[in-house]
């Protein structure tokens, strides 16, 4: 489940910059619990958003509030991380589920609505908060980074490069905590080896099928993860 789980969402993730957390946390939870999937995800997750974040480092210029959105997501992980082996993790899941929800409502009902960049910046700080949070709790911030960053407007590489630059800042603050913690036990680092090995060989296919889309079918792919991702939250919150 690890291998297929972790294959499955790297090349989902190297399409659209999200995905990974969001197929192989549900999936794997099925069998082994999210507690046991969050810290397994944790190593290939933070290489994978090192990777990508790199590969399209040249639409930096394009990207904005990155400094607002990474600085309390740092707090924001920390805070999730500890919570995760202290509180239930149900009820962040159905948050995260509805606010994806509720996002794909608003953008049906209004398909050009975007944020200006006043509103961002004022806003960013919070949502870095909450997207660390969530990360450090249940592993997966993807679908809160991907609507807001989704609201800007971005073109694709630069989308790119915000969500991974996003991600990889919280991994890393959410993997030293994990280890610091003690939670990355024998068998769990096993299946962290397992899940890069699924990443490594997924990644190269993403990027050759990322080349093909472009536009309205790379927004339609993105929007498309997210209803996948919805649904398998409120699934995993309800098994």
């Amino acid at each position: 489940m690890v291998l297929l789980a972790s294959g499955l969402g790297a090349v989902i993730k190297s399409v659209t910059g999200l995905g990974y957390p969001l197929i192989a946390v549900p999936l794997i939870s099925l069998v082994l619990g999210i507690e046991d999937a969050v810290v397994i995800i944790a190593i290939p997750n933070l290489a994978a958003n090192a990777f990508l974040c790199w590969e399209s480092r040249d639409a930096q210029a394009q990207t904005r509030d990155l400094g607002r959105l990474c600085g309390l997501g740092v707090v924001g992980a920390v805070i999730g991380t500890i919570a995760l082996v202290n509180l239930p993790e149900q009820p962040f899941l159905i948050v995260l589920a509805l606010s994806i929800l509720l996002f794909l409502f608003q953008f049906i009902r209004k398909p050009e609505f975007s944020f200006s960049p006043a509103f961002t910046r004022r806003w960013s700080p919070a949502v870095g908060l909450l997207a660390g949070a969530m990360q450090g709790a249940i592993g997966v911030s993807g679908p809160i980074v991907a609507t807001w960053f989704h609201s800007y407007r971005l073109p694709a590489r630069a989308y790119i490069h915000s969500l991974t630059f996003m991600f990889g800042v919280t991994g890393a603050v959410q993997l030293v905590i994990l280890l610091g913690q003690g939670q990355m036990t024998p068998d769990r680092l096993v299946g962290a080896l397992v899940a890069s090995v699924a990443v490594a060989v997924a990644t190269p296919i993403g990027l050759r099928l990322r080349k093909r889309l472009a536009g309205p079918s790379f927004e339609k792919l993105v929007l498309l993860t997210l209803v996948v991702s919805a649904v398998a939250l409120i699934f995993d919150a309800l098994s």
